[in-house]
């Protein structure tokens, strides 16, 4: 069974990895003519880390990596903890795999080179979708340059602004969720002792709210910073903004935070977009998977996840087509079927929760802050098991049991 991709980032490479470990055949088709230096910190949760230990590939993924000591809280001004999560043996014994951060260039790159090992012809870079079309006996990717490539199914994981989830659904643009956000990173080595601690750590504040963590064995620093805004254009990922206006974003808060801002050589400033959950992700041979399905705001740091527990579905849906008594047609669009119905409302949740957390980081008033933070520390004083387990549902999920 051959499978076309849309999109050649994490979660399109990941659904390739799952379809050879399903015995199916991956085509990768990515716009870009390579795969760069993109972007920066990503975390990498013990639900993912799960499906690449099925593939074997999570040793090669944490030697890239970072370990964290804990997932803390804290509030973005004075620094005071809320609370603290070890991460452990005990956790990840709990959850069953690791909790890692990673630069999303590592990330891609370890992803990359594991599937050129399996099928060397697998990827196409340079190859813009600029439609499809699907018969009783295929589908077709219909490329820009007038190249068609013909395959058994298509999966579009091609993100937010997915050519093929258009094609499927109609045209809709994105709306602005009022918050952008400011990333850069910077090598540990130049903060001296206000660098962040080795944890994965978010700062909370009045319309705004930070995360903080450690990269590349813990060589560099990750920051992110989410602002409130009443209206914004740009979506591009890759914007260079303003250093002088990212500190004055966050004038007055922690000097870890501020001090990171002023010793970074770039900062980069992108707006968050967000759809409506939509009502379907399959028709017929064709699936969405990922951002292009259930795009996710990054306040779970779950939107990657997602797409890789997409793609361990989709593929175990996939390969027991081949079993199926009935037209390979048939097979394939019940199989497709049951992959939605499989993500569709684990993906939903983890959507409605991220939305949600916008709301928790960024409490204005005072006893707003008091009513959400003050039971959170209290928890994590008399009850820290019980923190740990609200996310035994996110963390302990397991895609590759589960299918």
């Amino acid at each position: 069974m051959r499978v076309l991709i849309a999109g050649g980032g994490i979660g399109g490479l990941s659904a390739a990895l799952c379809a050879l470990h399903f015995g199916l055949e991956p085509v990768v088709l990515e716009q870009a003519p390579v795969l760069g230096d993109v972007g920066a910190g990503i975390q990498l949760p013990p639900n993912a880390m799960k499906v690449f230990a099925a593939l074997g590939l999570d040793a090669a993924l944490a030697e890239k990596a970072f370990r964290p000591t804990a997932l803390e809280t804290r509030m973005g001004r004075s620094g005071r903890q809320i609370f603290s999560l070890p991460l452990d043996q005990k956790t990840e014994t709990r959850w069953g795999a690791p909790y890692l951060h990673i630069h999303r260039a590592d990330y891609i790159a370890a992803l990359a080179a594991a599937l050129a090992a399996k099928a060397p012809d697998a990827l196409r870079l340079g190859a813009v979708l600029s439609g499809y079309r699907q018969s009783a006996s295929g589908v077709t990717a219909e490329l820009a340059d007038g190249t068609e490539i013909d395959g058994d199914v298509l999966v579009g994981a091609d993100g937010l602004h997915s050519p093929v989830r258009a094609q499927m659904l109609g045209p809709e643009s994105p709306r602005f969720t009022g918050n952008i956000a400011w990333r850069a990173t910077v090598p540990i080595a130049h903060l001296g002792d206000l660098a962040p601690r080795p944890t994965a750590c978010i700062w909370m504040g009045p319309g705004a709210h930070c995360v903080t963590y450690r990269l590349r064995q813990g060589d560099l620093a990750n920051f992110v910073g989410i602002v409130e805004r009443p209206q914004w254009h740009a979506e591009s990922w890759s914007a260079e903004g303003s250093k002088a206006q990212a500190l004055a974003d966050f004038d007055g808060w922690h000097k870890t935070l501020t001090h990171l801002i002023e010793q970074a050589d770039s900062v980069y400033q992108w707006g968050l977009f967000d759809r409506a959950p939509l009502s379907q992700w399959v028709d017929g041979r064709v699936a969405l998977l990922g951002d292009a399905a259930h795009p996710m705001l990054p306040f779970m740091a779950q939107g990657a996840a997602m797409a890789v527990e997409d793609g361990f579905a989709l593929a175990a849906a996939l390969s027991t087509a081949r079993l199926a008594q009935m037209s390979k047609s048939a097979a394939i669009e019940t199989a497709l079927a049951a992959y939605q119905q499989a993500r569709f409302a684990r993906a939903g949740r983890v959507q409605a929760a991220s939305r949600a957390n916008a709301k928790t980081f960024h409490k204005r008033a005072c006893i707003g802050q008091l009513a959400t933070y003050g039971p959170m520390w209290l928890a994590g004083k008399i009850a820290p098991m019980a923190i740990h387990a609200r996310q035994d549902a996110l963390y302990g999920y397991d895609i590759t049991r589960s299918v």
